[in-house]
């Protein structure tokens, strides 16, 4: 049975999801925020890059003035989602303080792509085949999570259509392309942008949409570094990532619960029913008959509707042999 016990912060290490346009700044941010979490513990980066999108910044590049040095991670360059899933599961975390996934966009076209059953005449996937569509891509999002490790999301950015008072669909706003709830899912929420100044220059700036910490939310950030995240890093607690367990195995353990459930329901059903079946037998007269045949008093659902007629049938039968005998 589950207890309620005293709550505590179990958020040993970071969450981020960064998403925004084309050329936003979220690769460079994010290999930045990285440097600066693996340098924490001295540990290495790991990074799924699903578009290359890190090839220059592996170079030592002068004319680059937020950051001319070359960043040191480790890599793997694809758009697998299984092999994503499979890299976040078996991170050794003894090595990478910090797993960044670029971009998960990506990931979750593929797994949207990944389906090979029938679609609607104008190529829909019908609404049965998402559970199997989001259960890896799910998996994936609770590796993330849960791994003992820094962890930085980078997505595209996508539009909000709604309904206006016409019923037209206009833009109402912007999120992150991928599944539905994963923006949600990170500690922080940041939408990235890349500002034009009047002289020609840029600069790119962090919106933070969400940060649980209650440290930088609703706040702007021109040209983010780890030092934007830091106040946050310092609420971290513990040593190893609070658990909570997939979807999945939330539904294996229900299923189970549900089961041994029922199967307590019917050894009590079987008891009773028992019970009630050795009065009615035993009963020598009318009076006593009555008195088995009261045990079922409220019991007809607990029962069931099969074996209530079974005893009602054995109670009837017990009724004329004792009118006969009489």
């Amino acid at each position: 049975m589950a207890k309620f016990t005293k709550a505590k912060a179990e958020q040993a290490r970071l969450k981020v999801g960064l998403y925004g346009g084309q050329g936003s700044g979220k690769t460079l941010t994010s290999l930045m925020l990285a440097e600066g979490l693996a340098a924490l513990d001295g540990r290495r980066v790991a990074y799924v890059d699903t578009e290359r999108g890190t090839d220059f910044y592996t170079k030592a590049i002068p004319e680059r003035t937020c950051h001319p040095g070359a960043f040191d991670f480790d890599a793997i360059y694809t758009r697998s989602l299984m092999e994503t899933l499979e890299a976040v599961k078996t991170l050794d975390t003894a090595v990478y303080g910090v797993v960044v996934v670029d971009s998960i966009t990506h990931l979750w076209e593929a797994a949207r792509e990944a389906y090979q059953g029938k679609k609607g005449p104008g190529g829909q996937i019908p609404i049965q085949a998402w559970a199997q569509i989001k259960r890896p891509y799910k998996q994936l999002m609770t590796a993330f999570l849960e791994c003992n490790a820094h962890a930085i999301l980078c997505g595209r950015e996508g539009i909000v259509l709604e309904k206006d008072l016409d019923g037209e669909m206009v833009v109402t706003g912007t999120k992150m392309k991928a599944e539905g709830e994963t923006p949600y899912e990170p500690h922080v929420l940041g939408r990235m942008r890349n500002c034009r100044e009047k002289d020609g220059s840029f600069h790119v700036e962090l919106f933070i949409e969400k940060d649980r910490s209650g440290t930088l939310t609703g706040k702007t950030y021109e040209n983010p570094t780890y030092a934007t995240f830091a106040p946050i890093v310092r609420y971290l607690s513990g040593d190893t990532q609070a658990q909570i367990g997939s979807l999945d195995d939330a539904a294996e353990k229900d299923a189970a619960a549900l089961e041994a459930a029922d199967q307590a329901a019917q050894r009590d059903r079987e008891t009773l029913a028992n019970q009630i079946k050795t009065a009615i037998n035993g009963a020598a007269s009318l009076p006593a008959l009555k008195t088995a045949w009261e045990l079922t008093n409220g019991k007809k659902t607990k029962l069931g509707e099969e074996a209530f007629a079974i005893l009602e049938t054995l109670k009837d039968a017990r009724k004329a042999e004792l009118v006969r005998a009489a």
